[in-house]
């Protein structure tokens, strides 16, 4: 005979729940979002300077007083596809931004009839030294302040002058860092003209 056991069931007893905790769901929430600030951070900051043969960064300008853009005081650099665009970044307190501003601005008055875009970026300036500065020199092409230099950051500019030639198709064919001169000017508008 063999012996058995009785077995009794009692019923298990479910463990008792624990209740919610908001705090460590809301701290999870905070890492999870500081890890995807820092994530996109990254991605940014190693997307690099546009360079040439990259598409220029779009951005828009609202010009300074009197200045406009096919009879709008606000553009985009995309409303300017279609024509080979010398965008130049100064300020009023660049001193080498002096040497090549006349040059430009002859340049500007020698091509404007063939379709080529000059647009003047002034890079954290005051507006006032900024149309003090164009007066000064009787500049006549387009310019549009850098409120709070985002549009500089885009391109990730080393300082002033600096000058990108972007083509038709909107991709740089050329960076100039420091001030351009007449020679560089009318080697590269007539080949992006050519195109």
């Amino acid at each position: 005979m063999t012996d058995t056991i009785p077995t009794t069931t009692t019923p298990v007893e479910a463990a008792p729940r624990r209740p919610i905790r908001w705090s460590m769901i809301a701290l999870w929430l905070a890492v999870i979002a500081i890890l995807a600030v820092l994530a996109w951070g990254l991605l940014n900051a190693t997307a690099g300077r546009p360079e040439v043969g990259q598409a220029a960064p779009d951005f828009t300008v609202e010009f300074f007083n009197g200045y406009e853009w096919d009879a709008r005081p606000v553009a985009d650099l995309s409303d300017m596809r279609g024509r080979p665009v010398v965008l130049n970044f100064w300020a009023s307190w660049c001193v080498e931004c002096r040497y090549e501003t006349d040059v430009l601005e002859q340049t500007w008055l020698k091509y404007r009839d063939d379709g080529v875009v000059f647009l003047g970026v002034a890079y954290a300036d005051v507006e006032p030294n900024s149309i003090a500065y164009m007066k000064e020199f009787g500049v006549t092409f387009p310019h549009a302040p850098d409120l709070g230099t985002d549009i500089s950051q885009d391109y990730e500019i080393t300082g002033v002058p600096e000058t990108f030639f972007i083509d038709k198709d909107g991709v740089i064919r050329h960076v100039q860092i420091g001030a351009v001169d007449e020679q560089l000017l009318d080697t590269i508008i007539p080949q992006m003209l050519a195109e």
